[in-house]
């Protein structure tokens, strides 16, 4: 079993910064591949950002590519969403998730259903 713990969001000005925080207990964080999403008001839950296990692989929404980046710490059992150059259409709550498949690689990292467990959600916001 694996919880999920985001923090970090706030309300924020157009092409400023934030970052996320997803922290995880239980013994399975460090061979976990971990994602993060974002759903808006009225919006379907949409990928953002994927670290493998071992951060040697990072992939990114079309949305957020150059501006996101993600990063994890194992040691400390957190994986990290910095934000820059805001706009107001990243506006949503994030969540982090985790896929239970220890040292999995996969190739359908931007599905939600890829993933067992998932955080209760932060809200970002951002105003123009």
């Amino acid at each position: 079993q694996v919880q999920l713990v985001e923090s970090g969001g706030g309300l924020v000005q157009a092409g400023g910064s934030l970052r996320l925080s997803c922290a995880a207990s239980g013994r399975t964080f460090s061979s976990s591949a971990m994602g993060w999403f974002r759903q808006a008001p009225g919006k379907e839950r949409e990928f953002v950002a994927h670290i493998s296990w071992n951060g040697g692989n990072k992939y990114y929404a079309d949305s957020v590519k150059g501006r996101f980046t993600i990063s994890r710490d194992n040691a400390k059992n957190t994986v990290y969403l910095q934000m820059n150059s805001l706009k107001p259409e990243d506006t949503a709550v994030y969540f982090c998730a985790a896929d239970q498949r220890a040292y999995h690689y996969s190739s359908s990292y931007y599905r939600a259903n890829e993933y067992e467990y998932w955080g209760q959600g932060t809200q970002v916001t951002v105003s123009s």
